[in-house]
């Protein structure tokens, strides 16, 4: 994985880059589940966010590393 992307001539860390797409993909997964009315059943909605988010950036970052290199 590179470290560091040239966007538009600015340096951005990867991370940061993963970190938004991973927010992205946890709002709507996290508006689906609400639509579904799945919350409900979840002990701490806010917990279960977190750890989402954690488990989305976890796996953007693993998958990324093929394909950045």
């Amino acid at each position: 994985m590179k470290y560091q992307l040239d966007l538009f001539g600015v340096l951005v860390p990867s991370l940061l880059l993963w970190n938004v797409v991973a927010f992205v993909l946890a709002r709507i997964v996290s508006k689906l589940i609400a639509r579904a009315g799945l919350y409900r059943r979840i002990w701490h909605p806010a917990l279960f966010d977190f750890a989402l988010f954690v488990c989305l950036v976890t796996g953007l970052v693993f998958v990324s590393k093929d394909f950045m290199s």
